[in-house]
């Protein structure tokens, strides 16, 4: 489908922010979070990393205000895309893939409102342990990782502007 779609001339928008889902795959996958974090390096886990991370970079669209929303929109797209093709992988047929991407989306959807409450003031330790450690704390010194981490994470997308950060680069690297 990609093919047509590039003859066509249609999805250049959506294949224009692959570097940054790519860039957004490729923070989630850092050692750190999985060593020194101990977020558990399965595949719930690496899940979890790539959604928090996404969470945070649609925040930051959002806060953009209405020129951020079709780059947010595209960009879950990507999400939807990628998960569907790494439930295939798996083995998950037609059938049940529908309702995995579903759960995905509402997990999503829950991890945003979540980050945005905990960036708006409320408590991030809370919010990591639930989403990133499914309720089980792990030792404080790797909370902190985790925490210093996303906290660094969201001060380098603020940072950078957005067109930089549509082409998947962010000032200041976790």
């Amino acid at each position: 489908m990609g093919f047509w779609r590039k003859l066509l001339g249609k999805g250049s928008e959506r294949d224009a922010l692959a570097p940054l889902y790519r860039a957004v795959v490729a923070a989630a996958r850092r050692p750190v979070w999985y060593q020194a974090g101990k977020v558990p390096d399965t595949l719930d886990g690496r899940f979890d990393m790539v959604a928090g991370i996404l969470s945070l970079v649609l925040l930051r669209l959002e806060r953009e205000g209405e020129p951020g929303r079709a780059p947010s929109a595209l960009l879950t797209e990507i999400f939807v895309d990628d998960m569907d093709g790494q439930l295939r992988q798996q083995g998950i047929g037609d059938i049940v893939v529908g309702k995995h991407i579903g759960r995905m989306m509402s997990a999503l959807g829950g991890r945003l409102g979540a980050f945005r409450e905990a960036f708006g003031g409320g408590g991030l330790d809370d919010v990591i342990v639930r989403n990133l450690y499914r309720g089980e704390a792990p030792d404080p010194a790797a909370l902190a990782v985790v925490r210093d981490g996303l906290l660094t994470l969201d001060a380098a997308l603020t940072a950078t502007p957005v067109g930089e950060m549509l082409d998947g680069a962010w000032r200041d690297h976790v």
